[in-house]
C-alpha cells in the first residue's frame, strides 16, 4: 500500500532539512509527491530537488494572495518552465476572497492567464478557491474547455459546501481533501468525502500547513498523509488500502506521472 501526496510545498524556506523529511515520507509509504512552487525561487529549488529525487514532481504559479505584488514579475518565468517541460501542472492558481491581499479583478486576471497557459502547454491546473466559487466557476466555464468539455484540473484542499463539491464533480474535475477532513468539527467535509466519485478523489497534506488531527499545531509533512486516508475510508465504508490505491491512480492520471 502506497500513497501519493498530491499537494505539498517542499521547497518553501521552512524546509531546510528536506532530505530528512523525504526519508520519513518514504518510511510512511509515500511513493510520489507533487511539489507546489509559488514563485521562481521555489521552482528553481523544485527542479533541483527533482534531479535528486525523481519521485518528486513540480507545479508552479503565483498564488492568489501574491498576484498584485508578484504576478507580473513571475508569470513569464513560470511560463518558460511550463513550456520547457519542467512542470506536471499549472498551479496553485485561483481566487481567494477571504483575505484581501490582492484585488479581486487582479486575481481573476491572473487566473485567466494561467488557465490559458495550461491549455497552451496541455497541462492540468491546481486550483485554490476560498469564498469565491461563483466567480471561479464562471471563469472556468468561459476559459478552460477543450472541444466543449472542461479541461482537467483539481480543487486542492477543498473546504467548500456539499453544493460546491457537486459543482466540481459536474465539471468532471478532481477534488482533493487535506488534513482538515480529520478535524473534529469537519462534519460537512466528511460528507463531501462520501459523495466524491472514487475516481475523482485526491488526498494531500498541503505541507507545511494543516497537519491532521493527531498532529494539530505541528508543522505538517507528507509522512502524515495516511491519517487523512484513514479518516476518509470509514466515511466511505471502504478500506484504507482502497483509498490509497484509488487516490494514487487518480494522481497518476491527472498529472501524467508514473
Amino acid at each position: 500500500m502506497t500513497f501519493i501526496d498530491s499537494h505539498a510545498h517542499l521547497t518553501s524556506t521552512v524546509y531546510p532539512q528536506v532530505d530528512v523529511l523525504l526519508a520519513r515520507a518514504k518510511e510512511a509509504d509515500i511513493s510520489a509527491i507533487v511539489n507546489i512552487c509559488t514563485d521562481h525561487e521555489t521552482l528553481v529549488r523544485g527542479v533541483a530537488l527533482r534531479e535528486r529525487y525523481p519521485w518528486i514532481y513540480n507545479t508552479a504559479a503565483t498564488i492568489p494572495h501574491d498576484v498584485e505584488k508578484e504576478g507580473e514579475a513571475e508569470f513569464d518565468k513560470i511560463a518558460h518552465h511550463a513550456r520547457s517541460g519542467d512542470l506536471v501542472a499549472i498551479g496553485e492558481t485561483g481566487l481567494d476572497y477571504h483575505y484581501h491581499h490582492s484585488p479581486k479583478d487582479t486575481q481573476q486576471l491572473f487566473l485567466r492567464r494561467y488557465l490559458r497557459l495550461a491549455l497552451e502547454c496541455k497541462l492540468p491546473v491546481v486550483i485554490h478557491c476560498r469564498e469565491a466559487f461563483a466567480d471561479f466557476f464562471s471563469i472556468l466555464d468561459e476559459e478552460y474547455k477543450i472541444d466543449g468539455r472542461h479541461a482537467p484540473g483539481v480543487l486542492h484542499c477543498f473546504t467548500g459546501t456539499l453544493a460546491e463539491a457537486r459543482q466540481v464533480i459536474e465539471r468532471d474535475w478532481y477534488l482533493s481533501l487535506s488534513g482538515i477532513v480529520t478535524f473534529k468539527k469537519s462534519e460537512e467535509l466528511r460528507e463531501v468525502a462520501k459523495i466524491v466519485p472514487l475516481d475523482r478523489l485526491l488526498i494531500e497534506t498541503d505541507t507545511p500547513y494543516l497537519a491532521p488531527q493527531s498532529k494539530r499545531g505541528q508543522q505538517n509533512e507528507p509522512a502524515y498523509l495516511p491519517e487523512t486516508a484513514a479518516c476518509i475510508a470509514p466515511a466511505r465504508g471502504i478500506s484504507v488500502e482502497q483509498i490509497a490505491q484509488a487516490t494514487s491512480e487518480n494522481a497518476k492520471r491527472l498529472f501524467g506521472i508514473i
